[in-house]
């Protein structure tokens, strides 16, 4: 059976999902269990989210870090569109407080010491960068985070001491012109049209077809009512996806490009631009040896998988970019989750939070106290 505070943080978080950088009652929620639980939570100064430091800080020790992301998704649920956790950020916060109360007083933090990092924005990519802002990861000799993944990708009970993400990013901008009756397409440029060439052209990038990328439009609004209006304006977007950080440069400078010559070629302009980007994995192998010892450790070797190489992406691997000197990697679960994250009735084995809760406790009790 499930540990019941895990059931209940989970259950609360579930029915409480709040959208990136909205996480105020998460926050708060977080915040307080923690007080309650006797632990010094900590509030970040310019962002939703918090941290909490225990074990030993001398600076003779190991300092470890452990993170969750703590937003959810806007889709539509049963008709209605709202926020919803199908990513299984409300069990990373689970685990994660579970392997904080299985740490809480043990003997182990005389030898190291443990920061709990809850996340905001992971979702829209800007999180992990901003917690950079707050000067919390900078002590920190490992990070560690967590991600439920798919069945395809590991199967209930097994799990990966590393998920390898590519990078992903995404344009948003519109398509600016004019209008035109519907019996004088000569009199202005079909925004329609423009984004069909624009959907075409994307598929002519080419880059190295050794390493997996894709670029596509995934946002699309143009006319209205009046069918009898040639629209000459559009709201777009691509999204675009890319195995290794070099592949990604090369992709975005195709698609720019293309943008670029869309406003030459039609009396349209791209306005409103705006891009953003998670870098890919380099993940550390100092610790992807901590994580596979302690997936061992916990539920033996018959259940340890190799690294998963995944298309989707992650900001936790900006923490590993931006400091280099940060051993990081991310543990992947096989919790029988299905049909598949972002889909908006996702389901997955829950006792497994345990499990994970149960890993990441492992995980801090492996790290070498040096």
């Amino acid at each position: 059976m499930i540990d019941t505070k895990i059931s209940k943080i989970f259950n609360h978080v579930h029915t409480n999902a709040e959208l990136s950088n909205e996480e105020y009652k998460t926050t708060d929620y977080i915040y307080e269990f923690l007080k309650t639980e006797g632990f010094e939570p900590v509030k970040f100064k310019n962002i939703t989210g918090l941290y909490c430091d225990v074990g030993n800080w001398s600076g003779d020790y190991p300092l470890i870090g452990i993170r969750a992301d703590i937003d959810a998704l806007y889709q539509e649920v049963n008709g209605k569109l709202q926020a919803n956790h199908s990513c299984g950020h409300d069990s990373h916060i689970a685990m994660v407080i579970g392997a904080m109360l299985r740490i809480k007083d043990h003997e182990a933090l005389k030898t190291r010491g443990v920061r709990f990092v809850f996340q905001p924005a992971e979702e829209v990519g800007t999180g992990a960068l901003d917690v950079l802002k707050e000067g919390v990861i900078e002590p920190l000799d490992y990070m560690f985070g967590i991600h439920l993944r798919p069945i395809e990708e590991a199967a209930d009970g097994y799990l990966s001491p590393s998920i390898e993400h590519g990078s992903a990013g995404s344009f948003e901008f519109k398509i600016v012109g004019n209008d035109a009756h519907g019996a004088r397409p000569h009199l202005n440029d079909n925004a329609i049209e423009v984004g069909a060439d624009i959907v075409n052209m994307l598929s002519k990038i080419h880059i190295n077809p050794m390493v997996p990328s894709s670029a596509k439009m995934t946002k699309f609004m143009a006319g209205s009512k009046s069918l009898n209006i040639i629209p000459g304006s559009a709201e777009c977007g691509i999204d675009v996806r890319a195995q290794t950080n070099e592949a990604m440069k090369e992709l975005k400078a195709g698609v720019r490009n293309i943008l670029s010559s869309i406003e030459e070629l039609y009396d349209v302009k791209i306005e409103d631009l705006e891009e953003s980007s998670i870098v890919a994995s380099e993940s550390n192998e100092d610790a992807i040896a901590v994580f596979r010892s302690a997936i061992i450790d916990t539920v033996g070797e018959e259940k340890l998988l190799e690294p998963i190489v995944t298309s989707g992406g992650d900001d936790f691997h900006n923490y590993t970019v931006q400091y280099p000197e940060l051993k990081g990697a991310m543990l992947g679960l096989g919790c029988d989750l299905t049909p598949g994250l972002h889909h908006p009735y996702m389901t997955f084995n829950r006792d497994r939070m345990e499990t994970g809760a149960d890993v990441l406790f492992q995980t801090i009790l492996n790290v070498p106290a040096e």
